[in-house]
């Protein structure tokens, strides 16, 4: 069918006739300079994608529409230019498009037509551990050893590059995906196939939205989907409602972009963003660098929103000429961007566009802070800290609590370390790390970081040697600064050596504390901290010894590891005492935001990002030399802990199978609010007690080669193991912490996979309750398909974050919502009770379905299939048995 919209396509240079667009303000629908950008973003590829089958013209009329159609709960397809992918999610992806090509031959269909329609590129970058740290060959040690622990998946990966289209993987120690995206991948605007259309992208990592903070609209999805997408089918979404949040004011001379980015992650959780855009707009955007919009955009997870979109102005593309862009390409994109409404300027109010809400911040009234102890969005004055953290020892446990008895707040627990005596405390600093996308693709604070540390070695302060303390740069353009600037050396005085290019202590790769150190926690019970820039700090996914996690900027991470504790007033009381015995407070070392822009205009270079990623494909010798086999369909090894072909297609036929009635399924565990991804699904350690390690063992394995969840994601029969076994897990059938549940028809306790298995001997289904935000975090597949494994038909649960959701569905599990005002408490739910959910024969979205107890009980819930197409996914068991059966018939 041709384009219907094909009248409005011409060309954007008439020198260039073949080099086409649509061209959206030929519309001449006055709606259309209404619309937030964002949202023009999704009209263009609507009307460049509009098949009249896949994408129809009523999808345009309601995209147009948005103003009334927002709130109607509309369903509009959407086709993303690419999809970026991460190793830890990636090699998952990969896994399951080689198992899909063996089941497309099975039915008897060519297995080549599974392959990346939509381009596609992985960085590996999560693969990487603080094993070795304070050393001057620590960065090498590190890789050797990442190397040496992941060889099986690389080579893997390094065969999905050659077997599949349109594939392209960005080699382990480039970067952080997120950063390698905002500096080399993105293009702003895409020169693909003869047409010129905005860029925009899905990615399989939460912070994916990262790249809205450059212009390009993207945000995080689920392994699952992005293979749809990767395969050419659309995003099936509800069309979003766009809160407009107006910055205006400057920032104070000592706030960090970091500070700015905790107040409006604060601010956005108490506006409630969850499942909208937020379009950022306002005087004040004109005040932030590209860097400074990405921080923000990249923490859009952490407020619950999907896209958090800086629309292109002229700082965007000054941006993309600074980090080495073709200049020509570059005009191109502008030009472009001014033809179709799309190029922005923040300081004209005329060319606001509606939106369904507006927020305000004032920059001037944001303060330095850091968030947690345990959340991202619990945000703290630097001011407070002292005090918060003191509060928090004694209140009840949970999110702000720790329930450390009063007569305790104060013990103090000596060690040795390397032959000299110290002490811990509650508050004591064992982790300080500079890592993560947030905030290492930020020149501002990194260099302020720098500057930090070379003022504090010429006062003479030093961070105490037992502190684990770690830079990883998003990418090798951050060390070429920090070396030329002259700062790396004072960086590494303090013990911030490079240990990586990667995702490390920010996922929970932050490797080993000294064995006096984790004696002298454990033996006191203490409340130890670690301290990072990154974006993440839920209870177990930093390190298992750090009960107290706290997100800060990279100048503050360095502070803190120099005052040794949380427990500071930085106004009151020194960082340290030098040799000469004079004070030094913060005050005295913090850089002022004049000398942080000075040393960046001199240091922060187009060439170096050139020089970088002109190799960055080649670069790694260790990469280059992989041996991986050349096969079009994998050549699955039996021996291997690493790759296994999934079950998830075993028995799959070309008929579609009804769903049915669940009859008499028992609660495998029942939650209370903010369940996490890491909680569903851990990436870090395996604990030697666990029945992942039980199974490595009984393969040979000695707990050194078991390596970490996030790195077997390849492997099912580790990751069903692994399956809500995170040592930070509260069932409420358990009155302690822990990964353990209650199998009810014996009364036993045991580890969740155990009791599981029993249930899936009977031929007992399970369900799992759970509260407010179920699958908080991020964005792993592994949170969906592990419990579908275990046998978990379905999920009731108050509210869901939306990639979690959006995963069960592409599993085939049901997502079950109780109705408003009901929750289990009103309904006096337990969790022991047997559940009989009926699945009617007429599914429709959202539609209300019964739930009867053994206990004669009768309530409804909604069933969160929120779209037509979901549905179809339901009924064929999962977008992945969808995408088989239409390749293989």
């Amino acid at each position: 069918m041709s384009n219907p919209f094909v009248q409005i396509v011409e060309p954007l240079d008439p020198k260039e006739p073949l080099k086409k667009f649509f061209n959206l303000s030929k519309l001449e629908d006055v709606r259309y300079a209404r619309l937030p950008f964002s949202i023009r973003i999704l009209l263009e590829a609507a009307i460049r994608n509009c098949d009249e089958f896949l994408v129809k013209k009523g999808d345009v009329e309601n995209i147009l529409n948005w103003k009334v159609m927002q709130h109607k709960n509309v369903e509009v397809p959407f086709k993303p230019a690419r999809v970026i992918l991460q190793d830890f999610t990636g090699v998952p992806a990969v896994v399951d498009f080689a198992a899909m090509r063996d089941a497309v031959k099975k039915l008897g269909g060519d297995p080549e037509k599974i392959n990346p329609i939509c381009p596609a590129d992985l960085v590996i970058d999560h693969s990487i551990q603080v094993d070795f740290n304070r050393q001057p060959d620590s960065l090498q040690k590190n890789q050797e050893l990442e190397f040496e622990r992941n060889k099986e998946r690389f080579e893997f990966l390094k065969w999905g590059s050659q077997a599949f289209k349109n594939f392209r993987i960005i080699p382990p120690g480039s970067g952080i995906i997120h950063q390698v995206n905002l500096e080399y991948l993105a293009r702003v605007v895409m020169d693909q196939d003869g047409y010129y259309y905005p860029d925009s992208v899905v990615g399989t990592d939460s912070h994916t939205t990262m790249i809205d903070g450059l212009g390009v609209l993207g945000w995080g999805v689920g392994g699952i989907e992005a293979e749809a997408v990767m395969l050419g089918q659309p995003i099936s979404m509800v069309l979003p409602e766009v809160v407009g949040y107006k910055l205006v004011g400057n920032p104070q001379p000592l706030v960090t972009s970091t500070d700015i980015v905790l107040t409006i992650t604060k601010h956005l959780r108490q506006v409630g963003v969850v499942g909208k855009f937020v379009e950022f707009f306002g005087p004040g955007v004109a005040q932030l660098s590209i860097a400074d919009r990405a921080t923000i955009a990249n923490m859009c997870p952490e407020y619950g929103a999907t896209a958090a979109y800086f629309p292109v102005d002229d700082i965007s593309i000054g941006y993309l000429v600074q980090t080495g862009r073709d200049k020509e390409k570059v005009m191109c994109t502008k030009r472009y961007l001014e033809a179709v409404g799309m190029l922005r300027d923040f300081t004209n109010s005329s060319q606001d566009p509606d939106f369904t809400q507006v927020v305000e911040l004032d920059l001037h009234t944001v303060v330095p802070c850091c968030s947690g102890p345990k959340r991202p969005q619990d945000k703290v004055a630097v001011s407070d800290m002292k005090k918060d953290f003191e509060t928090c020892l004694g209140a009840k446990q949970g999110f702000k609590g720790f329930q450390i008895a009063p007569d305790r707040h104060n013990s103090i627990m000596k060690f040795n370390f390397e032959g000299h005596d110290f002490e811990l405390a509650h508050g004591s600093v064992v982790i300080a790390a500079i890592t993560s996308c947030t905030n290492t693709s930020n020149p501002s604070v990194m260099l302020g970081a720098g500057l930090l540390a070379k003022k504090a070695v010429e006062a003479g302060l030093t961070v105490k040697p037992y502190i684990k303390t770690s830079l990883s740069p998003g990418s090798g353009v951050v060390t070429y600064y920090l070396r030329e600037s002259g700062v790396m050396h004072y960086l590494s005085q303090l013990g911030f050596d490079v240990v990586g290019y990667g995702c490390m202590t920010c996922i929970g790769n932050s490797g080993p504390l000294p064995e006096s150190v984790v004696e002298a926690i454990t033996q006191g019970d203490l409340v130890a901290v670690g301290v990072l820039s990154g974006n993440r700090n839920f209870e177990g996914r930093v390190h298992p010894n750090t009960r107290a996690n706290y997100l800060a900027s990279p100048p503050l991470v360095i502070a803190y590891a120099i005052a040794g504790t949380i427990r500071i007033d930085f106004e009151k009381e020194p960082l340290g005492i030098n040799a000469s015995g004079k004070k030094i407070f913060l005050k005295d070392i913090w850089p002022t935001r004049n000398e942080i822009q000075a040393v960046e205009r001199q240091f922060v270079i187009p060439g170096m990002f050139k020089e970088v990623y002109e190799k960055i494909e080649t670069v790694n010798k260790a990469w280059n030399a992989l041996d991986a086999p050349s096969d079009k369909l994998y050549t699955w090894n039996p021996k291997s802990t690493y790759i296994k072909s999934p079950p998830f297609f075993d028995g799959l036929t070309l008929a579609l199978q009804t769903p049915k009635t669940i009859e008499g399924a028992y609660v495998l565990l029942s939650f209370g609010d903010s369940v996490t991804t890491d909680h569903i699904s851990p990436a870090g350690n395996i604990a030697r007690n666990s029945p992942a390690a039980r199974y490595l063992t009984s393969r040979g394995l000695t707990p050194r080669e078991f390596n970490s969840y996030g790195s077997r994601r390849g492997n099912d029969a580790v990751m069903a193991r692994g399956t809500f076994a995170n040592i930070r897990l509260v069932n409420k059938f358990i009155d302690k912490q822990g990964p353990q549940t209650i199998h009810f028809p014996s009364g036993e306790t045991l580890d969740v996979f155990d009791a599981a298995e029993r249930y899936k001997q009977a031929g007992h289904p399970l369900i799992v309750l759970a509260g407010k935000e179920y699958g908080a975090g991020s964005s792993r597949d592994w949170a969906a398909k592990g419990p579908f494994l275990l046998g978990v038909k379905a999920v009731l649960a108050e509210s869901y974050e939306r990639i979690h959701r959006s995963n069960l569905v592409g599993m085939g599990v049901i997502p079950l919502q109780y109705l408003p005002g009901e929750d289990a408490g009103t309904l006096g739910l337990t969790g022991r009770e047997r559940y009989t959910i009926i699945i009617p024969e007429n599914l429709k979205p959202q539609m209300n379905v019964q739930i009867k107890l053994d206990t004669g009980k009768t309530f409804n819930a909604i069933m969160r299939f929120d779209t037509d197409v979901e549905l179809t996914y339901f009924h064929n068991g999962g977008i992945l048995n969808y995408m088989i059966r239409k390749m293989a018939s």
